[in-house]
């Protein structure tokens, strides 16, 4: 077995979102989303990982495993219950988890958005208002937040919220109108970009980046033009605007395959995660890639997983991503570092429990945490920096 090593400074995570594992998020649009009639819910998300009150215990763990960052996500309907109503306890609440990453030598990395947004956030993301109600959130939590965050990513895949919420209606607001994706995009972008300014002007030290659902391509049976049509509201406009941030985050799964048509989906006969993605660890390679030559940024990993029932499948799927990584820093792309999605067995949005991805489990009565072997695994990956 050859051994390959990673640069000096590398950093190694794994990550949640505040509404699939903090449990009662009762203001936001997707709790209501979830005990709506006739929406693809299969359960509500209830009590999550109850990670809101057991985070200092699942922060410990995660250091003690030998990790070194953890990207989480501030609630925005925590912090601003109702339309410029600011939560000062919301606020000393992510102060706390903050300070206790430091205390588990974590290096908090803050999501600023991961899906969910106040239930009084009247027009969504279509809504031209929306982006400056959005950055005058962001300044109220950077502010509040001075002296123990250094890095954020501003939005998590603004494309799946565009394209999910407006076009597929798999996710809140449920609409089906390419015309609104189009405007949900272009919100979108307006919010990142105000994002960014407020932070680099309440916290100029601080790194900020925006986060991207990629995926590799896959042009069948002269797909090409297709694929290149579906391809740019999907990735390219977000990637032209995360050039103003330091570095470009991406988040990746599996691949998209293409003909003239449309889209294909997976390869006949090709292993499919509990997701129904075909397994495809070398789709990460590809992404980074992309990522790099279209933006010009430093890539930081901020998730990359797979949703198994078998556990040494996740040790495979990891194993053969992280060569991939370390393929394209011998190329002299500057990737900043990998993050496992996710830490904990958490609520996985329309497909609720069922789908794991996380390293470590969860019982749904009893809160139990159990660390799995890839935990261990890629928790001494991280200690010697090499695989």
């Amino acid at each position: 077995m050859t051994t390959i090593t990673f640069p000096e400074g590398f950093r190694w995570g794994t990550a949640t979102a505040a509404h699939q594992v903090e449990g009662g998020n009762v203001n936001n649009d997707w709790w209501a989303w979830e005990h709506a009639e006739g929406t693809p819910c299969v359960e509500p998300s209830g009590d999550a990982c109850d990670h809101y009150h057991r985070f200092r215990d699942d922060l410990r763990l995660l250091g003690d495993l030998g990790f070194d960052t953890y990207r989480f996500s501030v609630e925005w309907s925590r912090i601003e219950p109702a339309r410029g109503e600011s939560s000062l306890a919301a606020l000393r609440h992510y102060r706390a988890m903050a300070a206790a990453c430091r205390e588990a030598g974590l290096e908090p990395v803050v999501t600023l958005h991961h899906f969910t947004s106040p239930r009084w956030l009247e027009g969504g993301w279509t809504a031209q208002a929306t982006a400056a109600r959005f950055a005058r959130y962001v300044e109220f939590v950077v502010d509040g937040l001075e002296g123990l965050v250094d890095i954020y990513c501003t939005i998590n895949e603004p494309n799946i919220v565009a394209t999910m919420g407006y076009l597929t209606g798999l996710f809140p607001p449920g609409h089906q109108d390419p015309a609104e994706r189009l405007a949900a995009n272009d919100v979108l972008i307006e919010a990142h970009r105000g994002a960014v300014e407020a932070i680099r002007r309440l916290a100029p030290q601080a790194k900020v980046g925006l986060t991207l659902a990629m995926s590799e391509w896959t042009a069948v049976d002269g797909g090409e033009a297709t694929l290149e049509m579906l391809r740019e509201p999907m990735e390219d406009v977000f990637l032209e605007a995360a050039r103003d941030g330091d570095f470009i985050g991406v988040q990746t799964y599996s691949r998209h395959r293409v003909g003239p048509g449309g889209y294909l989906g997976p390869e006949p006969g090709a292993e499919l995660t509990m997701m129904g993605y075909e397994y495809r660890p070398e789709a990460l390679e590809a992404t980074i890639r992309r990522a790099a030559a279209v933006t010009g940024l430093p890539v930081w990993v901020t998730e990359n997983g797979i949703a198994t029932a078998d556990d040494r499948r996740r040790i495979d799927f990891v194993t053969e991503a992280l060569r991939g990584v370390h393929d394209c820093l011998t190329d002299g792309i500057d990737v900043v570092g990998y993050t496992y999605w996710s830490a904990l067995d958490n609520f996985e949005w329309a497909l609720g429990y069922a789908p794991t991805f996380g390293l470590i489990a969860v019982d749904r009565d009893t809160q139990l945490r159990t660390v799995k072997p890839s935990a261990h695994w890629l928790g001494s990956v991280a200690r010697a920096n090499a695989l």
